[in-house]
């Protein structure tokens, strides 16, 4: 009788060892595909976790059909049968598994250089953001002629625009780097407020075509000097020293540059200094709102271009002031032809361009309402320029338009994390939770606005249109009184809801009629504006009389604007009341008709014309056209609140329906 074989030979035998190595090696080597090739490829990171788990639910798996079965010249036996069966193996398959550990050993050694290599594609861990984190602080201006102080706010433009391309670093956006414009003070508690760990300062001396450009980095956190270097170069020669800095920058931060950020930081625009020089006026003037820096900055990229045809960043920039302009009252078709034409133009001579895609994703944007055409060039803008805040920004109100709340909330957050000390991103975020009625965390928003901007008109009267949304207008009259009654301003909407809802047309009216309409430079949508802000309260006070001459007025204004392609959603709301209170069906059914196709591609603003919509057939006194209106604005995202209903005249007349008591003891 034969003695029985041991546990440990009996493995042996049935080559378990042989396939437990192989499918380490193996396993391993398919765990290096998945964790080095998958994100090259962007593929999202729970294909890599199920890789894994897999791999390890495998094994196990693997060791009992070893113990369980044996490869023969007569094809797969059980063990038993196999054991006792003569076999031909040779010496190259007694071998193979060596061959399989050799084959993998060299297969990752490639993916690890493919991975090294590949790195700068991936995103940046937290900790390298923190040590490849600068703001760009404004260069000091030391020429002799004060007025070439838009000369060093256009070369800080210029390099900090290189290094927003790449993706390595965290640059922070000119919007909050300009708050330090004079007198920038104790540098690490500027680092802290832009948290960031480094600064780059400099300073610029022009005469005449001679540029000198003196620079140093800093880690603000410790206070040591990393790199400083002084460039002389005549104006034309200033491109190559602004890609040299922000090259030396990143090696100084050690940031991987991939081939196609090198080649767009070394770019230079035009050869013509006089073309760039235009050009850095109007990047200086680029933070400013009025309306007469507007005007210049087009004067200014328009001379760009005229002077070099072929300079991209002109007509990029061109095209985004011109896009500006088409959302103010200011605008026209023609105009807007214009946006177009210096959009097309900057993305034929510059396709990798990001300004070029962000300019024509804006165009789409604001000048088409293409929101799907107008997210894909922003996307392209953002691979092209991650740390560009204003593309990310751009991209999450187009989330927000498409009905995807988290993700746009996700990318304004990012892009206030690259522009910390931009109004606007935040007051983007409280109105977004507003019109989630998370009213809580929209008051932390808009506080830090305050934070940055402490008295000022639009910010105190976004927080004040929350409070009317909660019914606590106590609260909004708090805040609006710290400012004289604006009537053309955004914050103008805002304080005729206030008075509209106190229900004090006597206010309303006083604050209107005080209006110079013979104005000839006012536009047709403020006059229009006016007249329907003025009707409205003079119908409730019973001055029909008054208010029914401008009725025509307004729906002749009303269809002019709207052959033009000028629209502002928010002047429906009390323009179609005005129509129904006039008792004008028709109109009112154009108008909520035309309103509601335009908003439709927009989930963020439909449900407030829905709102608009539904308050005009209620003052006609048609409830069943009004409830449906009424219940979608109520139940989506920036629709309307049942504290709002309580307060709102224009449901005066059905305050009484069982079905209207029902939406609006609702909470809030």
């Amino acid at each position: 009788m034969s003695e029985k074989p041991s546990f440990f030979s009996e493995l042996k035998r049935r080559n378990v060892y042989k396939v437990a190595v192989a499918y380490a090696v193996v396993g391993w080597l398919i765990a290096q595909i998945a964790t080095q090739i998958f994100p090259f490829l962007e593929i999202p990171n729970w294909v890599v976790r199920l890789v894994i788990v897999l791999i390890a639910i495998g094994f196990p798996i693997a060791l009992v059909i070893a113990w369980a079965f044996e490869a023969t010249p007569e094809g797969i036996k059980r063990t038993e049968v196999a054991g006792a069966m003569p076999t031909a193996t040779s010496g190259h398959t007694k071998h193979a598994w060596i061959y399989i550990v050799v084959a993998g050993a060299l297969i990752s050694v490639a993916l690890f250089f493919v991975g090294r290599y590949t790195a700068g594609n991936k995103a940046p861990s937290p900790n390298d953001l923190a040590n490849k984190s600068i703001a760009v602080l404004p260069f000091d201006n030391l020429s002799r002629d004060p007025d070439n102080a838009y000369f060093a706010e256009g070369i800080q433009d210029e390099i900090l625009t290189r290094l927003a391309k790449i993706a390595d670093l965290k640059v922070i956006s000119r919007t909050s780097t300009q708050k330090y414009k004079s007198a920038p003070g104790d540098l690490r508690e500027i680092a802290q407020r832009l948290g960031v760990a480094n600064i780059l300062e400099g300073s610029v001396q022009k005469a005449n075509d001679q540029v000198r450009v003196t620079v140093q980095l800093i880690n603000a956190l410790n206070d040591s000097h990393l790199w400083a270097e002084t460039y002389d170069r005549k104006l034309i020669d200033v491109f190559a020293a602004e890609s040299d800095i922000a090259q030396k920058v990143a090696a100084s931060l050690e940031a991987k540059l991939t081939g196609r950020e090198k080649e767009e930081i070394q770019f230079a625009g035009t050869k013509n200094p006089q073309a760039y020089d235009a050009l850095l006026r109007a990047l200086a003037l680029r933070n400013s709102s009025s309306r007469v820096d507007l005007e210049k900055q087009i004067e200014f990229s328009r001379h760009a271009v005229e002077l070099d045809p072929n300079y991209a960043d002109a007509w990029a920039n061109l095209a985004l002031t011109e896009i500006y302009k088409s959302q103010t009252p200011w605008t026209s078709e023609e105009q807007k032809e214009r946006a177009r034409t210096a959009a097309e133009t900057a993305l034929r001579l510059a396709p990798n361009s990001a300004n070029a895609h962000k300019a024509m994703g804006l165009f789409y944007r604001y000048c088409l309402k293409d929101n799907r055409a107008a997210l894909a060039e922003l996307e392209t803008a953002r691979e092209r320029a991650p740390n560009d805040g204003g593309v990310l920004e751009a991209i999450g109100l187009l989330q927000r338009a498409q009905g995807t709340i988290q993700d746009a909330l996700a990318t304004l957050k990012k892009a206030a994390d690259l522009d910390p000390l931009n109004a606007e991103i935040w007051i983007q975020l409280a109105s977004t939770y507003a019109g989630l009625r998370q009213f809580e965390d929209a008051h932390l928003m808009v506080d830090r606005v305050l934070a940055i901007t402490p008295d000022d008109l639009d910010t105190l009267a976004g927080k004040a249109s929350f409070y009317q949304a909660q019914g606590d207008l106590s609260a909004a009259g708090r805040l609006l009184s710290r400012h004289p009654f604006s009537k053309t301003e955004w914050a103008g909407l805002i304080y005729y809801q206030q008075y509209y809802l106190l229900r004090d047309y006597d206010k309303l009216i006083a604050e209107f009629e005080s209006f110079d309409l013979a104005d000839k430079n006012l536009p047709p949508m403020i006059v229009t504006w006016v007249r329907v802000a003025l009707g409205n309260p003079r119908l409730l006070k019973g001055q029909r009389e008054l208010a029914t001459p401008d009725g025509e007025k307004v729906r002749r204004a009303i269809k002019e604007l709207q052959a033009q392609n000028i629209v502002l959603p928010e002047l429906y709301r009390p323009s179609i009341e005005f129509a129904a209170r006039l008792g004008d069906r028709a109109e009112v059914e154009d108008e909520i008709a035309f309103i509601l196709a335009y908003t439709r591609d927009n989930q963020w603003i439909l449900p407030s014309a829905e709102y608009n919509a539904a308050r005009g057939y209620a003052v006609l006194g048609d409830l069943e056209r009004a409830l449906p209106l009424l219940q979608n604005s109520l139940s989506k995202p920036n629709g309307t609140t049942a504290a709002t209903l309580r307060l709102d005249p224009a449901w005066d007349g059905v305050r009484n329906d069982s079905r209207f008591q029902k939406l609006a003891n609702a909470k809030p």
